[in-house]
């Protein structure tokens, strides 16, 4: 449906009000049609508000938007800083656990915002939240504010983390 909605709405070019459309309408235009009404940062960053699962989590073209932020924001490392992680928004749910540990806690918050994770995500983040080397510090300081910010993590802890957890 959103395929076609963007068919239509692109008929006669692209609108100058294009961001006040759905944002899972830009998951159907390349940032170069996007070009006309903004920066490529401009469109990642309200891709990165769209509900994401529009797409299937592994599909080419989910990929595809992956790296043409990472391009965009000129991420070549695998390290993403505070203000690039919130550009990405949810695109982060679909970095590689390489990205998640380079990344320190940059990605944690966002991270928890994620519907699921794949084994090598899941694996850098227990590694992540492990080594306490984050803004939120070891598990043994945590707090129940802690644990709410990263709520959507939980399902992702072992029981070596959960032991470190003040009651």
């Amino acid at each position: 449906q959103l395929s076609c909605l963007v068919k239509v709405v692109t008929l006669h070019g692209i609108p100058k009000d294009l961001d006040s459309y759905p944002k899972e309408l830009l998951l159907f235009l390349s940032p170069s049609d996007y070009a006309a009404t903004g920066s490529c940062r401009q469109y990642f960053a309200n891709i990165g508000k769209a509900n994401l699962d529009v797409l299937q989590r592994e599909s080419s073209q989910r990929k595809q938007l992956l790296l043409g932020a990472l391009k965009c924001l000129k991420i070549s490392s695998t390290q993403v800083n505070e203000e690039n992680a919130e550009i990405l928004g949810r695109l982060v749910c679909d970095l590689g656990g390489d990205y998640v540990r380079s990344s320190a806690g940059n990605l944690l918050k966002r991270l928890s915002q994620c519907d699921s994770f794949l084994p090598d995500q899941e694996e850098a983040i227990r590694s992540v939240i492990s080594s306490g080397n984050t803004t939120f510090g070891p598990p043994v300081a945590w707090s129940a504010f802690t644990l709410n910010e990263l709520s959507g993590l939980i399902p992702v802890f072992d029981h070596s983390i959960f032991q470190k957890i003040p009651k």
